[in-house]
């Protein structure tokens, strides 16, 4: 490591930071054994990284969705890097070109959607947004085709097959980056608890199977992944969801974390003030008779949402360990260590986050499935963009409809 410090300026900077780490604790404590200087490393390294989380968290929604987006990018650059280098695609014209291309016509695509979904009255107000809202569909497909035909324009014939081999690997690598960093938004929207509960129970899963596995581990868990034992496996499962209901207890008294991200007309700005819903009250409920001489109370007072972090931090748990083995048999199957060396002693910003996209999966099918329901402040901002005569036909419809029911009535006594 000495030797490799001495050429410096031929490295990355993570893999130079790496290796001080590594040659410190070796003149500090050279009892240690090779695999607790790694440890060490590690350790430092998460603990600067979870410091980094907190502070984003602190920053608001805003700052979060720009670090979802560079975090989108920084991954689809190291699966692009790998195509690149494992296929030899050096010689490929316009591939490099036409691969950060797509990225920019799917991220025009599904955020777009997004701003005109969240953001209807602002877009609305603003011409030019209306423009791009309005036709923002046709927009989208007339970008991907022109990089399409550019694609086509660009084969040779000694690189046919090459060609299409690195333009499926993009459009696959768009569909597993982009998808699921647009569903993460989509998550963050629905209140900052869904993004930073889901997300801290899959860095707790792995930072506690690493533990477990590291202290107790001895059974091989799959061979995908040799490191992996069951002991760290079934440790960090019950760590996680123990982990999943304290955090769910004390994010959930807090307003900024459970109210839906919103854009307040009146400011220009996102708000995320709201009377909690049912979800963020605590509410009492019956322990089972099962438990109830073991612990000595017969009710309990709990959030609904801690019962939902439940699933999440079993997900997480369970389920979202196989999106890291998927990683694993993916670098073996290109015989490479890391995505990247972005980060010393965890590899590239994919490494990290190769579990998170699963989760971000599942927490929006989950919301989609169990949680969400109609928005009355998303159906009255379309309401106020209709024409006079339509808002009248709204209004004479649903007047109808409340005196049928007796509604009206009762409220006019009231």
């Amino acid at each position: 490591c000495s030797e490799f410090l001495q050429r410096v300026p031929a490295f990355r900077e993570a893999e130079v930071l790496s290796c001080f780490l590594a040659l410190s604790f070796s003149n500090f404590f050279p009892s240690l054994w090779p695999r607790w200087k790694n440890w060490w490393v590690r350790g430092i390294l998460t603990l600067a990284m979870i410091t980094f989380f907190f502070i984003i968290i602190y920053l608001g929604p805003m700052v979060l969705m720009t670090i979802v987006m560079c975090v989108q990018i920084k991954c689809f650059h190291e699966i692009i890097t790998i195509g690149y280098n494992v296929y030899h695609s050096y010689d490929l014209p316009w591939f490099r070109t036409l691969s950060w291309y797509f990225l920019l016509c799917v991220n025009y695509f599904f955020y777009g959607e997004t701003v005109t979904d969240y953001f209807f009255t602002l877009v609305q107000r603003e011409e030019p947004l209306r423009i791009l809202s309005k036709y923002h569909r046709f927009i989208s497909f007339a970008l991907y085709l022109t990089g399409f035909c550019m694609f086509v324009l660009s084969l040779v014939k000694k690189h046919y097959r090459l060609q299409f081999y690195m333009f499926g690997w993009t459009h696959v690598t768009l569909l597993i980056v982009v998808t699921q960093s647009h569903l993460i938004i989509h998550n963050l929207f629905e209140g900052m608890i869904w993004f930073i509960v889901p997300i801290s129970c899959v860095i707790c899963n792995d930072i506690m199977a690493y533990m477990f596995g590291f202290f107790f581990g001895r059974t091989p868990l799959i061979k995908l992944s040799p490191k992996k034992t069951w002991e760290g496996f079934i440790g960090g499962f019950f760590a996680t969801v123990l982990f999943g209901l304290l955090l769910s207890y004390v994010m959930s008294g807090y307003r900024c974390f459970t109210c839906p991200v919103e854009f307040n007309n009146d400011t220009n700005s996102f708000t995320v003030d709201c009377e909690p819903s049912e979800l963020f009250q605590l509410q009492e409920y019956n322990i089972p008779l099962v438990l109830q001489s073991v612990v000595g109370w017969k009710t309990v007072r709990m959030y609904p949402f801690q019962i939902h972090s439940i699933a999440l931090s079993t997900f997480a748990s369970l389920i979202g360990p196989f999106g890291g083995f998927f990683a694993s048999g993916f670098k073996r199957a290109f015989k490479i260590k890391d995505f990247a060396n972005t980060i010393p002693g965890h590899g590239g910003i994919m490494d990290r986050f190769d579990c998170q996209y699963l989760m971000a999966t599942f927490v929006n099918v989950y919301i989609a499935s169990f949680i969400r329901g109609p928005n009355p402040s998303k159906l009255i901002q379309q309401f106020l963009t209709l024409r006079p005569d339509q808002q009248l036909h709204i209004f004479n419809t649903l007047k109808a409809h409340l005196v049928d029911k007796g509604m009206l009535g009762s409220l006019e006594d009231a």
